[in-house]
């Protein structure tokens, strides 16, 4: 049965040297045995690994691989016998004049009868994106963070009974594949370079057709143990690190109809401490007080085996013993390595509240030069800050007030937490009870003109 809804390969056998293509018969298409997915996330490109049992006659044959109505780039083909490949050379791949979108391979057997065979090529049109859902216990102390990928195919291409592999890290492509795959011929016109395109740019493409091909057989090894120690359960995601990039195995196989997107869990982490916060930084917000959360992706906070891709991360919190959720807000959060702290803004917090006023003012501590003009002086500010939890549970406020200059002094009360953040700002802390409010102030001297000098 065909499995596939564009992509053709057919075995062809040639009775006779010297037979033109329009007159060679056609074998019935191979059952795909197998089709391996491994999906880059910093470029539209895909390696796919497809294995199929080819018969082969002992001498010349011919095969012909058609990529039409799909985005796959027909200058990455290629194909290699996975048994008695000393026995199977592929002298070379030619594409018939106006016979577009089609490859014809020339195989030499040394061996009649049934041969795997793997044919492996990049495509385009195949994408994933992680996201996550946070839900924070009633108290806002911990969380369980749940996390999934979204693969999406818009290839032209089914994949039925894949397995897929998701590739975190920066990779370098020369072109765009999906331009590739319409391009005709495939390598610009006979005999001459396409505009813009070195020769060498065809060999630096295969090149990296054969270090993804690399890297992938090298942690397949370490993936395959893994998969044949787990027990009977629940499909799970395998990571593992590889050189600059991360690999992410999703267990089993999926079918990834072309337009169709599934979502296939990555993990589950319960009870992982997390830092609530409230910042009100005038500067930044104006008169806002906006929420953020603080985890850290290492072992003290369960996690930090993998780096976190980056993607979309929803916040829920537990309200009630039958598990009601509330929704607090969204971010999106970037990669996120491992032993790195991430920080998830939620955005404007409506149930806290933080109120400056500048109670007071005056000039003071005059100086004159000698011409008895003024040169210095100082600026006394008195402001009250009120701040208010309208929320069930404790609020932590961290709250940032920038100075105009460096040269000041400040009064201010004890009983709040105080720090210098830099030269010219500082930051209140404090925690407020549920439904609680609090009035602090301090007072601000600023040195101008000849006083800063004192």
């Amino acid at each position: 049965m065909m499995t596939r809804k564009f992509l053709a390969l057919v075995a062809v056998l040639l009775s006779a040297a010297g037979v033109t293509f329009a007159e060679v018969d056609l074998v019935t298409l191979p059952t795909r045995q197998g089709v391996q997915l491994t999906i880059y996330n910093s470029a539209d490109l895909t390696l796919v690994r497809d294995t199929r049992n080819l018969t082969l006659k002992t001498g010349a044959n011919r095969l012909s691989f058609s990529w039409a109505n799909t985005l796959i780039d027909p200058t990455s083909l290629d194909l290699r016998a996975l048994q008695n490949a000393a026995d199977v050379d592929l002298l070379d791949v030619s594409y018939p004049p106006r016979l577009q979108q089609i490859a014809i391979w020339n195989v030499m057997s040394r061996i009649a009868g049934e041969v795997p065979t793997e044919i492996t090529f990049f495509t385009s049109g195949i994408s994933w994106r992680s996201f996550y859902m946070a839900t924070l216990s009633p108290d806002e102390a911990k969380m369980r963070l749940q996390g999934y990928v979204r693969v999406t195919n818009n290839s032209g291409e089914d994949y039925e009974n894949a397995q897929t592999r998701l590739i975190v890290g920066k990779i370098n492509i020369l072109d765009q594949i999906a331009m590739l795959s319409q391009r005709y011929p495939p390598y610009g016109q006979p005999g001459l370079v396409p505009p813009g395109e070195a020769m060498p740019a065809v060999a630096e493409r295969k090149q990296a057709l054969r270090r993804a091909k690399d890297e992938i057989a090298e942690a397949e090894g370490v993936v395959m143990a893994q998969k044949a120690a787990m027990p009977s359960k629940p499909k799970q995601i395998i990571k593992e690190g590889l050189s600059e990039y991360f690999i992410y195995t999703i267990e089993g196989t999926e079918t990834i109809p072309n337009t169709w997107s599934k979502r296939l869990p990555s993990f589950q982490q319960d009870e992982i401490p997390i830092e609530n916060l409230f910042k009100y930084d005038e500067n930044r917000w104006g008169n806002s007080v906006v929420r953020f959360l603080f985890f850290k992706n290492d072992k003290d906070h369960k996690l930090g085996e993998t780096p976190l891709p980056d993607g979309m991360v929803k916040v829920f919190r537990t309200v009630d013993e039958a598990g009601g959720l509330s929704y607090e807000g969204a971010c999106d959060t970037k990669y996120i390595p491992v032993d790195q702290k991430a920080e998830l803004c939620l955005g404007n917090a409506t149930n806290v509240s933080v109120e400056p006023k500048l109670m007071a003012y005056k000039l003071d501590n005059f100086t004159y030069n000698n011409d008895r003009n003024i040169d210095g002086w100082d600026e006394i500010q008195t402001w009250q800050i009120e701040v208010k939890n309208q929320r069930d549970v404790n609020a932590r406020i961290e709250i940032l007030r920038h100075f105009k200059h460096q040269h000041w002094d400040i009064e201010r009360d004890q009983t709040v937490e105080f720090a210098k953040d830099d030269l010219d700002t500082v930051k209140f802390t404090l925690v407020m009870p549920p439904h609680s409010a609090k009035k602090f102030g301090y007072t601000v001297t600023f040195r101008e003109g000849r006083r800063q000098a004192q």
